[in-house]
């Protein structure tokens, strides 16, 4: 049996999500019923909970988006229809209807898409669905909320005679208007209606001419409002009419209230239904502001929240476009207590609370923002200790509470509970705090209670190193600025920087140096081990995050340099069938220019031409017939080729064309005259040779182990013959 007190709730700051969550709701019902959610009692109804909201979440991202639940609440209307003899007005009626509807709607829904949401389709196969409600209010009270006309035989009469006298009324009126109008007795706006009765506005003078009931006065009484008398006899006939119709719509809705009041359960059924589904929609709402998901849980005995984040701290962070660091806990069987220790101000307490809160929130029903593998177990009690609870008036000091609350933890305290103690052991002389405190924690560690505690004391962090199944934590600090980096680190103490803290706030030298020799030796060389070793492991720290980005730098270049070798490989691919296409091109063509030639030559023809067809038909033969469409991607392909291999080649012959124009220029310099010994070169080339002779404008060059004759425009003096 799962029991949460209310004082781990305030802690937690639980109450602060209800009422986030309660704003999302739509309807009052469901805001009172969200404002009332605590942790549920067993694990099945608790699994139904986390797969609904789940189911819900799923739906802002499928193509079946859940329907509208909204309604007006009838809370009013079940507390009348519970009284006999009583009757409901139109309006109300109206709503139940409705409230009917809407039910009807999502219970459909959710049997037509039970493959997408079977949780919430179970939660729907809970509720009747009845079409009785809505035939029965639709039969007597239009969309409107009006009564209808044929309601009942009596009301379709009263209102055909009502339809009737007003338009005697009307008549009536008109005649009296129109005879008063032309005697000059009316004011300019000529009628008016006083008590919902058409009436003359005569001029004050007149109102002694004018026949019939004086029923008002203008304010100056200037005017006086009068029924003619001639419509005075229809007006009480329709007075007597609008009476009878009352008390048949009365009779009408208390008969029709009365077939209503069979379906009271059915109805209270339908609103608290509507309503857990407002709830549901508006936890998967909230879900997706603080990226929720439901990660797995388990029987084994372990908690391991990854990259968690606080949802309250998230959000708050959110708004101020500040980041939120996320922390990875774990607790086991083999580790099941985390002592935290550091400086202040470092992020312990979050920490702590986050834990807490989320694992509180997901035996609520709620998804927590964690990385997908996450997982944990459930718990019967979270117990917390957080915070100064001083209390004025039961004349408790924070110590005297803490002592008792540690009395409660003694007393509840097993191996399916969580406790969070934060600054254990504070709020009494250090010592003697201290030793209770390390006392306290192995009461809770032989007891198999999964624990997470924050701490300054130095024989808490020792105690934790020394037992088995506990270990220490710290929140790592960046050594030079002494500034926290909100990280919660696994398996090392953290050292509470107290004289570095004090020294970097402006403390004098030499006041630290004697307040270090007030104290204890063995203490300071310990504090200042742990430090020594933070700032170590904090060097390791951006060393290896330095290493993983330089591997996915490494991992990115390497995958850059096999997309361009793919795309190298398909071009040369491309190239190779381009350049394999127009080479048999070439062929062919120097087939056909050589019959040419013959048959231009040749008398008899007729076997030329025969060679040509063969020629022709033995091509085709190794052709295979292509479709419309692929010889037209094909055509595309040989297009897009040759448009890349011509931009290509005007590149290579504008670079010729520049060395050209350089070589020129240098042609155009007074070259010394060549003659036989001397050493050359050509102007576009490296090898150097001799001159061995000279013929007009040509020269044999020696290069060693060949000869080359050049024309001696293209020779470039290097050596003169020795």
């Amino acid at each position: 049996m799962i029991s949460i007190t209310d004082k781990t709730l305030q802690d937690l700051q639980f109450n602060t999500i209800l009422e986030t969550i309660s704003a999302i709701c739509n309807t009052d019902p469901g805001k009172q019923k969200a404002l009332e959610i605590i942790p549920f009692k067993d694990k099945d109804t608790l699994m139904e909970a986390l797969e609904q909201t789940s189911e819900y979440v799923s739906s802002f991202q499928n193509n079946n988006a859940i329907p509208n639940h909204g309604f007006d609440p009838v809370a009013y209307e079940i507390k009348f229809l519970a009284i006999e003899n009583s009757f409901l007005e139109a309006g109300s009626l109206r709503k139940i209807a409705a409230l009917s509807e809407t039910t009807n709607i999502l219970l459909q829904f959710f049997k037509k898409f039970d493959d997408y949401y079977p949780t919430l389709n179970r939660k729907a196969g809970e509720v009747e669905f009845t079409k009785e409600i809505i035939r029965i209010i639709d039969e007597v009270v239009d969309k409107y909320g009006e009564i209808r006309d044929n309601a009942s035989p009596d009301l379709l009469n009263i209102r055909r005679e009502m339809n009737s006298v007003r338009g005697k009324v009307n008549q009536s009126f008109g005649i009296a208007l129109t005879q008063y109008s032309g005697l000059g007795y009316l004011d300019d706006i000529k009628e008016s209606f006083v008590q919902n009765r058409r009436v003359l506005a005569v001029l004050a003078m007149y109102r002694r001419k004018v026949k019939g009931s004086i029923l008002g006065s203008s304010k100056t009484g200037s005017i006086a409002y009068i029924e003619p008398e001639a419509t005075l006899k229809y007006s009480r006939e329709l007075s007597n009419l609008e009476y009878e119709e009352k008390e048949e719509i009365t009779r009408i809705l208390k008969m029709l209230s009365n077939q209503i009041r069979y379906y009271l359960p059915l109805i209270i059924q339908y609103q608290e239904f509507l309503s857990d589904i407002d709830v549901i929609a508006a936890k998967a709402k909230y879900a997706t502001r603080i990226n929720g998901i439901l990660p797995r849980i388990t029987e084994e005995r372990r908690l391991y929240f990854r990259d968690a984040f606080h949802p309250i701290l998230y959000l708050t962070n959110k708004q101020k476009n500040e980041t939120t660091y996320p922390q990875t806990i774990e607790l086991e069987q083999d580790n099941r207590i985390i002592v935290i220790s550091g400086p202040n101000a470092g992020g312990k307490t979050i920490s702590l609370k986050t834990v807490g809160l989320l694992q509180l929130m997901l035996q609520s029903g709620m998804l927590i923002p964690v990385h997908e593998r996450s997982e944990t177990f459930l718990f019967d009690r979270i117990l917390t200790d957080i915070g100064d609870n001083q209390s004025i008036e039961n004349h408790l000091s924070t110590y005297s509470y803490r002592l008792k609350n540690m009395n409660y933890f003694l007393k509840k305290c097993n191996r399916k509970t969580l406790f969070l103690i934060d600054e254990f052991g504070t709020g009494s002389d250090p010592e003697l705090g201290g030793a209770l405190a390390e006392i306290f924690l192995e009461e809770f560690y032989h007891r198999e209670a999964f624990g997470i505690i924050t701490t300054h004391y130095s024989n808490l962090k020792i105690l934790a190193n020394e037992l088995p199944h506990a270990m220490n934590a710290n929140m790592l600090f960046d050594e030079k600025s002494l500034e926290p980096m909100y990280k919660l680190a696994l398996g090392q103490a953290g050292s509470s920087f107290t004289f570095e803290v004090a020294q970097k706030n402006g403390i004098p030298f030499g006041l630290i140096n004697r307040a270090k020799k007030k104290i204890e030796v063995g203490k300071v060389r310990f504090d200042k081990t742990i430090a020594t070793l933070q700032k170590e492991r904090s060097k390791l720290e951006k060393t290896s995050n330095i290493l993983k980005e330089e591997e996915t730098k490494a991992r990115e270049e390497s995958k850059k340099m096999q997309t361009i070798n793919t795309k190298i490989q398909q071009k040369l691919e491309s190239y190779q069938e381009l350049y394999d296409s127009n080479q048999k091109l070439i062929y062919m063509g120097q087939k056909i220019d050589e019959l040419a030639d013959r048959y231009v030559n040749n008398k008899d023809k007729k076997v030329i031409i025969g060679e040509f067809l063969k020629l022709i038909e033995i091509e085709a033969s190794k052709r295979k017939k292509a479709t419309v469409k692929e010889q037209l991607a094909k055509e595309i392909q040989q297009k897009e080729i040759k448009k890349e291999i011509e931009v290509k080649v005007e590149e290579i012959r504008k670079e010729k064309k520049e060395k050209k124009i350089k070589a020129s220029s240098v042609l155009e310099k007074p070259k010394p005259v060549l003659k036989v010994g001397d050493r050359v070169r050509m102007f576009d080339g490296k090898s150097v040779g001799t001159i061995d002779k000279i013929e007009k404008t040509k020269a044999v060059v020696n290069y060693g182990l060949f000869t080359s004759t050049v024309s001696l425009e293209l020779l470039e003096f290097v050596e003169a013959k020795k």
